[in-house]
């Protein structure tokens, strides 16, 4: 496998921001199921598991940087939605979620629907969807001036001088800048492997309906798609069949020791697609191997991976995904809006995507797609007679 220090720095800052990101919803997912310590534990060691074997396995078969993640959309609606369902009942659901997964993918239906999603509406979607990560770089900035502006002018000097190691330098320089204006501590953080725990699954009518079905809309909905089109946005044409069919049969899998959902990732695979990983897209799937690597490890050490992303500073890690992600949200802005006559439904996915809006349980990324879509279909209609 190629290597180079910007596909590791890649790959483990699309491990990081996953973690940092969601990781306390998935802890809260794991209480409202009635988990206990060791299966919550065993949560974070199952979903650690599938995603970095997904990740390594399609990236190595496709050559192309094929991540994936847990369903952070499914996570919060398992949240509010497991009051009165058993831990067994749960992990039911699971497995019905991914076998419909499976289902799906044999279908072949996910790639009919992709064929018919306009490219420019998919970059829209994802610079929507990674909009508040650049929004959030500049957040901290009253709080921690010093610590933002030196790590965006270490970017843009890196960028100039050595691009393929600006985020490399970008992590390690801004970890250094961070630790000496606000000294962090890890003495909170041990080291120790984590033991899956088999958590039998059970099977009831009303958390089937309840929680199963919409956890596979939420999560094809919400997640997949959206994976899809980051995957395209960056040149990337693989089947959708086959990289959904494996992450359901992994899911069914590992149900039973605490992994809900697995999907197609869309804010960490930008990440790892982008020039600053390498500069011929042919050579960036090294980056994903090494974010599953990464994965491997942070589910055998799931609690002390957890106690360590807890011990940074949130303005680090605000930064350091914001400016990871700067590449890849100006790239899919203009790819959105270049073409006029698709200007107003790309705009229009944006905003709604942007706006951060869940309704009927399904998060902004789908109801921007789809209103931007139905858009884009009516403007390429002929007026109607009284409007010529």
């Amino acid at each position: 496998m190629p290597f180079s220090l910007s596909h590791l720095s890649a790959g483990f800052m699309a491990v990081l921001v996953g973690y940092t990101s969601s990781v306390v919803i998935i802890l809260q997912a794991a209480a409202a199921a009635g988990a206990d310590a060791a299966q919550t534990a065993s949560w974070l060691w199952a979903l650690g598991l599938g995603m970095g074997l997904t990740c390594i396995g399609l990236s190595l078969y496709y050559r192309i940087p094929v991540l994936t993640a847990w369903s952070t959309p499914g996570a919060a609606l398992l949240a509010t939605s497991l009051t009165g369902v058993s831990l067994g009942e749960a992990i039911g659901a699971f497995m019905l979620s991914s076998a419909l997964m499976v289902l799906l993918a044999l279908s072949g239906s996910v790639d009919k629907l992709l064929r018919v999603l306009p490219k420019p509406l998919a970059a829209a979607m994802l610079a929507g969807v990674l909009l508040r990560f650049g929004i959030n770089l500049f957040a901290p900035l009253p709080d921690a001036p010093l610590l933002i502006l030196g790590m965006l002018a270490l970017y843009l000097l890196t960028k100039r001088c050595v691009p393929r190691l600006v985020m490399v330098v970008v992590l390690i320089g801004g970890t250094l800048l961070a630790g000496w204006l606000t000294p962090f501590h890890l003495d909170g953080v041990t080291l120790s492997l984590t033991e899956p725990v088999w958590m039998s699954p059970r099977f009831s009518w009303h958390a089937l309906i309840g929680v199963g079905l919409p956890l596979f809309v939420v999560t094809m909905a919400s997640q997949n798609l959206p994976g899809m089109a980051v995957l395209h946005a960056h040149g990337y044409h693989p089947k959708a069949s086959p990289l959904i069919g494996w992450t359901g049969l992994t899911g069914l899998l590992l149900a039973p020791f605490g992994g809900f959902a697995y999907n197609l990732a869309a804010i960490t695979a930008a990440i790892c697609m982008g020039k600053e990983v390498d500069e011929a897209p042919a050579r960036r799937w090294p980056a994903a191997v090494w974010a599953g690597i990464f994965y491997v490890m942070s589910g055998l050490f799931a609690a002390s991976v957890v106690s360590l992303f807890a011990a940074l500073p949130p303005a680090l890690v605000a930064a350091i995904a914001g400016l990871a992600l700067l590449g890849t949200i100006g790239s899919s802005l203009h790819g959105a809006l270049v073409e006029e006559p698709s200007r107003e439904s790309a705009l229009i996915t944006f905003l709604v995507t942007a706006s951060g809006i869940s309704w009927l349980g399904i998060g902004s990324a789908f109801w921007g797609i789809l209103l931007g879509a139905l858009v884009w279909q009516w403007q390429r209609r002929s007026p109607p007679p009284l409007c010529r």
